[in-house]
């Protein structure tokens, strides 16, 4: 073979040589790297988002309760009034005629009263004479009867007096029948006078509500009506103005979406931005959380109400604000940013159960004598942090704090036999048992100390605990699976919960590398591994 004739072979070997690792190259696919971030050690705020509307803390409308057109207006927009002071006037015309109408009413009204008791005097008059007329008769009567028995006068006179007598008799009956009538004539006369009075008064306060005063010192923000336009006053008041009472205290309507309303409490710090101040923050303090429920399009939102001094007026009513409520705060914690438990890398799996999945560690059991659980006293976890929480901030006496002990202590062993349950059952155990331990400390307060107690558990039970998943960067530079305990987030990063002893207590400390992100490689195929719901601290 001729040098001209193998060398076309050897370069299609060469070819077919570098085909083939390129194709190798490209079927293997380039290899995975990782994007780290370091786990921190810092403070952390978890705050809930919403929006509201600035509002006066009160405001009234002034209405109108009489009907009418309106003759002149005192006030405008942003005018001061005072309480009392003049804002608007109805044309008094008609309502004057009718003051007049009932005053000539109560004149004819009291006339009658006095024709009345002319009247009454007359019968008065009459019942006199009737009685003098019967006493008259009488006397006649029975000096004739004398005189029959003396024989002097006939039976027949006798009789003729004794019937003028009882003429007499019912002549005074008619009489007094007669001034008892005058007498009601009277008294209807009067009751008819009051009535009148009654229209008068009514009218006359009709009068006076052509006048539209403010009832509060304050400044109108709201003004619905001009000069010569007519207002009927029917079923309900028109409203004329509304005036804002105080624009320097103020406060904020916040729509708090169900899912979050559980961790908003009254007292709780609030920022707040607005559109018309870009780049500045104002504060506030939640005042009220009001139960009852706003449902729109099927979205159930309850109003928050955020008070906040409004220096200078800045703030106007109506303006759109932009609230974050600060639901908890940690200082001086792990925490790992929020895209380390987003990684899910394919193959990677934990070796061994990381830190705490289980009940809170129970305290063991208290001496006979002498101080009470110091295991209880000095261990770190949710049950002792919130056991010692409950001694410093009620100021427990020690014989409390011994009662408490016993009680966190008789609850041990009942925490460890939750592990003997499946995920429902060890829910609902755990609920009992604290449970019970909440009622059993709440008999043994004070009654001043028990809303502080309840304000304690409230929050405890706002810290709420999740599990997750990360992936630690080992010296290998091969992935490690760590599951952990997530306390709460800021929406950045997210607060690591490492009780001591725990087996991930010695990888999971501040400078730890924590993968963020993985590029190149085949994509993860691994599902997402399965969180289990918040687990309450206490």
């Amino acid at each position: 073979m001729t040098r001209k004739s193998w060398l076309p072979i050897a370069a299609l070997v060469v070819l077919s040589a570098v085909a083939g690792w390129w194709w190798t190259r490209q079927d293997a696919g380039p290899a995975q790297q990782y994007r780290t971030a370091l786990i921190e050690r810092g403070s952390l705020q978890a705050s809930v988002s919403a929006s509201g509307t600035v509002n006066p803390v009160t405001q009234v409308s002034v209405g109108t309760q009489v009907s009418g057109q309106i003759r002149e207006i005192h006030a405008d927009f942003n005018d001061e009034v005072r309480a009392g002071q003049l804002i608007a006037e109805i044309d008094p015309e008609s309502f004057e005629y009718r003051v007049r109408s009932a005053q000539a009413d109560l004149d004819a009204a009291r006339a009658s009263v006095l024709t009345a008791q002319a009247n009454a005097a007359a019968t008065r008059a009459n019942v006199s004479r009737a009685r003098t007329e019967l006493v008259e008769a009488r006397r006649v009567h029975e000096r004739n009867l004398q005189l029959v028995v003396q024989g002097f006068i006939s039976q027949s006179e006798a009789d003729r007096t004794q019937a003028a007598f009882t003429a007499a008799q019912e002549s005074l009956k008619s009489a007094e029948a007669l001034a008892a009538v005058s007498e009601a004539q009277i008294r209807s006369a009067q009751a008819t006078v009051a009535q009148r009075e009654s229209s008068l008064a009514q009218a006359r306060v009709d009068l006076g509500r052509t006048r539209i005063t403010s009832p509060v010192d304050g400044i109108v923000i709201k003004r619905a009506v001009e000069r010569g336009q007519t207002v009927a006053a029917s079923l309900q008041a028109p409203e004329l103005f509304v005036i804002a009472q105080n624009l320097a205290d103020m406060q904020v309507d916040a729509s708090i979406d169900e899912a979050d309303v559980g961790r908003i409490r009254s007292g709780q710090q609030v920022n707040f931005t607005v559109d018309a101040f870009p780049g500045q923050t104002f504060e506030g303090v939640v005042r009220q959380v009001r139960k009852a429920a706003q449902n729109v399009s099927n979205v159930v939102t309850y109003t928050a109400v955020i008070g906040f001094a409004n220096t200078g007026g800045r703030l106007l009513p109506g303006m759109t604000a932009n609230v974050r409520v600060v639901t908890d705060a940690r200082e001086g914690v792990l925490k790992v940013p929020n895209a380390a438990l987003r990684v899910r890398i394919a193959g990677v799996e934990p070796t061994a159960v990381a830190a705490g999945g289980g009940a809170p560690a129970p305290a063991s059991a208290p001496a006979s004598n002498g101080p009470a659980a110091p295991a209880a006293a000095g261990a770190r976890g949710p049950m002792s942090e919130f056991r010692n929480r409950v001694v410093d901030e009620l100021a427990l006496r020690p014989e409390q704090v011994d009662k408490l002990d016993g009680l966190i202590a008789a609850a041990g062993p009942r925490f460890m036999a939750l592990r003997d349950l499946d995920e429902a059952g060890r829910t609902r155990a755990r609920e009992r048992i604290l449970a019970d331990l909440r009622a059993g400390i709440g008999e043994m307060l004070d009654e001043g100390q028990r809303p502080r107690f309840a304000a304690i558990v409230a929050e405890a039970a706002g810290r709420q605990t999740s599990r997750g998943r990360i992936f630690l960067l080992g010296s290998d530079g091969r992935p490690v699976a760590l599951d952990v305990r997530l306390g709460i987030s800021d929406g950045t990063a997210t607060e690591l919960v490492v009780p001591p002893g725990s087996p991930g207590a010695g990888v999971l400390v501040e400078g730890a590398s924590v993968i963020t992100a993985v590029t190149g490689g085949l994509p993860a195929s691994a599902p997402r591994a399965a969180t289990t719901g918040p687990r309450l601290p206490f």
